[in-house]
Formats: structure tokens, C-alpha cells, sequence
């Protein structure tokens, strides 16, 4: 069924809505973590380690095992969390099939084979360390870059967006 939002644009009535409140929700998560009371450092630390966390094959586990980590490493909880939040269960199939290939790449099995429906965590430890391990390999090749990245690009665009606020706020101050 057609439904008119705004005059001369159509949309189909599921998918506009679905797409309109997914970038609310990413904004509303995104406006939250920007406003945290933690530093620019801190936030970006907590990203990588969120991101690190996330490329590790883990997936029941990684929300415990990252906020365990952020308290350890005295870096923002919340930020830690969302970041993990990449690798989920909608994602997880291809994810674990694109470690599998990455780990493969890394690693000296060749004798490894991806299995899609052998997926959880003990199913995949069942089927052998080996197909884990290489996924684990694949992990670590993936995640310790990405880690790197997101460090640097988070700390760019928290400073940037905080250097703008502050720049709007002032302007609103001095003119109002």
C-alpha cells in the first residue's frame, strides 16, 4: 500500500517508517553518547575497546566481558557497549563467515570448514577449537586494526562535535 508523507514524494508505508525510525534511534544514541560526561579520550578508548570486543567471536558473551573491561579500564561503560553493538545476532552469520575467511587467511588450517548452522558458542567449540580458533584469528586480524581506526576517528569527531557545540553555545549565549 502507497502513503503520501510529503506532496509528490511516495514511500512504501513499512519501509518508510521503518527507515525513519532507524535514524532517529541512531541519532537519539548517537546525541547520548556525544553528551557523556567523560572525555574525548575516554569515549574513544571505549569505542575501541567496544570495537575490539565486537570483532572477537563471542557473541553471547561480549556485553559482560566488555563492561567487565570498561570497568577495568576506567573507560565509559555506555560507549564500550554501543560500540559492541555492530556484531549482533541479525549480523552474526555473516560476521563469523567473514572471520572465518579472514582467520583462514591468517592461519595455517586449511582443514577448517564454515558451517552456518553450527553458530553458537558451544555448537562452535563442539565442532572443533580449530574452526573457533580460526575465527578467533580472524578476530584478532580484523579487530586490533579496527580498534586502531575507531580510536582515532572517535576522538576526531567527539573533539569536533564538542568544539561545535561549544561554538553554538557561545553564539547563543552572546547573542540572546
Amino acid at each position: 500500500m502507497l502513503r503520501r508523507k510529503n506532496p509528490g514524494v511516495r514511500k512504501i508505508e513499512g519501509r518508510a517508517d521503518w527507515w525513519t525510525g532507524s535514524k532517529r534511534w541512531i541519532r537519539l544514541w548517537y546525541l547520548r553518547l556525544m553528551r557523556q560526561n567523560s572525555s574525548p579520550k575516554n569515549l574513544a578508548a571505549a569505542m575501541a575497546l567496544g570495537m575490539f570486543i565486537g570483532a572477537l567471536p563471542i557473541m553471547p558473551f561480549q556485553s559482560v566481558v566488555v563492561i567487565a573491561l570498561a570497568f577495568a579500564f576506567r573507560v565509559n561503560k555506555l560507549a564500550a557497549w554501543l560500540a559492541t553493538c555492530y556484531s549482533n545476532a541479525a549480523t552474526m552469520v555473516p560476521f563469523y563467515y567473514f572471520l572465518y575467511l579472514v582467520g583462514k587467511a591468517v592461519t595455517p588450517f586449511s582443514n577448517v570448514t564454515f558451517d552456518p548452522n553450527n553458530l553458537a558458542m558451544e555448537k562452535l567449540i563442539s565442532a572443533g577449537w580449530d574452526v573457533f580458533l580460526v575465527m578467533f584469528a580472524g578476530g584478532l586480524a580484523f579487530g586490533i586494526p579496527a580498534t586502531l581506526v575507531t580510536y582515532f576517528l572517535s576522538l576526531f569527531i567527539i573533539r569536533r562535535y564538542r568544539q561545535r557545540r561549544a561554538l553554538r553555545l557561545l553564539r547563543k549565549k552572546t547573542l540572546g
